[in-house]
């Protein structure tokens, strides 16, 4: 096992145990079994081995895309590769939970998991064929982190191996954000787009203007 994967590994084995807050470097190491050095020299934060964790968890959901499901709506691909990921956290259940409860004590956690979640959320996209480009796509990213965050609350507490309840969380979860996305982007349709030019041919005429006339 290389250094990097051996430090996350133990990483999430902490993060299991205890708050991310209370996660140091010393004893990171020492779960890791290397040297301080060696850990310096691998990563710059606890954060950061965080997000080498979500980064591979991201690589093996687009490693295992089906090609078969091209064809479907676009609500299927996503549940398809969000459930996909659900299944990839089972093992680290435990850390998320933990994760999860250390954010809500923690704003500033809180905000940086949101960053790194947003990022992943456009991989996903990726993943199923939806464009993730441009405002509309940090607005679809963005709205995949509240869905995943909802869903996985209902995760951790589902005994399910068939995971009945999380699926069909996922499935709600989705049709809402889709009604939503697709009332945002009814009022962005409705706002008028002025530019620079047009706001200047608006502008009403002043003294000065009369002047120069």
């Amino acid at each position: 096992m290389a250094n990097r994967e051996k430090v996350v590994e133990a990483f999430l084995q902490l993060l299991a145990q205890t708050s991310f807050q209370q996660i140091g470097f010393a004893a990171l190491a020492a779960r890791a079994d290397m040297p301080l050095a060696e850990l310096r020299a691998e990563f710059n934060s606890t954060l950061e081995v965080l997000a080498a964790f979500m980064r591979e968890t991201d690589r093996k959901v687009l490693a295992g895309v089906d090609p078969e499901l091209a064809d479907e709506p676009a609500r299927e691909r996503l549940f398809d590769v969000l459930m996909r990921r659900i299944e990839m956290l089972k093992l680290h259940r435990e850390a998320v939970r933990s994760l999860a409860r250390s954010a809500r004590r923690d704003p500033g956690l809180a905000l940086a998991l949101n960053r790194l979640s947003l990022r992943s959320q456009k991989w996903m996209l990726a993943a199923a064929g939806v464009d993730s480009a441009g405002m509309q796509g940090d607005l679809r990213a963005q709205g995949l982190v509240v869905v995943m965050a909802r869903t996985l609350r209902v995760w951790l507490d589902d005994e399910d191996p068939g995971l009945a309840r999380t699926m069909a969380t996922l499935d709600r979860e989705l049709a809402n954000g889709e009604r939503m996305l697709k009332f945002l982007g009814d009022i962005c349709r409705l706002v008028p787009r002025f530019g620079p030019g047009r706001r200047a041919r608006r502008r009403p005429e002043g003294p000065a203007d009369s002047a120069a006339a």
